[in-house]
């Protein structure tokens, strides 16, 4: 607690004042363009890992970065999409899981499971990921565990197009969806291509819009 609460003067003296018009911007109001949504593991920092200020993502995090399919149920998950999609107006949607995922380790092993009533029920939403290795792989044990969490990412992407809002923003040209892994040792990033079927390196899957942005500079 003591660096936390040491950062936090550090980040008033230092990193507020430097950008200080940033700030008071930000003090009236928000529009990012991406909603990103991963997993609440400690080893992420989405702002770290994708090199954006305060205000540029709105960031949706919990266990397993799972997106629980549209429902009459409620929860802090179908709120905040809800809301950065139908009143934010995000541009980009972004589901990025992880290597080493805990989460993942416990849809393969729901069993372990058992003493955590909560953490059992959540992970069911991503039960249908270890079904697909299953049948591409013939099984599923932790030696496919990178595949299971590829798969979730790409599962979560298909439980956002049932909600309403999205659908919508779909269906008129208007918002993009994103899958992506993040490597905690290498911080490689590999992001879902649907032309080659695969995952491959941001650096290929964007491409043209590196390109663009580089010619910019």
């Amino acid at each position: 607690m003591e660096k936390v609460v040491a950062g936090i003067a550090m980040f008033q003296q230092n990193a507020l004042q430097a950008r200080k018009a940033l700030f008071d911007d930000l003090a009236v109001g928000q529009s990012p363009e991406v909603l990103f949504i991963t997993s609440a593991d400690s080893r992420i920092d989405p702002g770290l890992v994708t090199q954006t200020e305060p205000g540029d993502l709105f960031v949706c995090r919990n266990t397993g970065n799972i997106v629980p399919p549209q429902s009459k149920a409620t929860s802090g998950e179908t709120a905040s999409i809800e809301y950065a999609v139908a009143v934010l107006g995000v541009k980009d949607i972004v589901v990025c899981g992880h290597t080493d995922c805990g989460a993942m380790k416990g849809a393969l092993n729901p069993d372990a499971l058992a003493d955590l009533p909560h953490v059992y029920e959540w992970i069911d939403h991503a039960r249908a990921a270890v079904e697909v290795v299953k049948a591409k792989k013939g099984r599923a044990s932790l030696e496919e565990l990178d595949d299971v969490i590829e798969q979730n990412v790409l599962l979560q992407l298909q439980h956002l197009r049932t909600y309403p809002a999205v659908a919508a923003r779909i269906a008129a040209g208007d918002i993009g969806l994103h899958g992506w892994v993040y490597n905690i040792g290498s911080g490689e990033v590999t992001a879902w291509d649907e032309d080659r079927d695969a995952f491959v390196p941001v650096s290929e899957r964007y491409e043209n819009l590196l390109a663009a942005v580089n010619a910019a500079a």
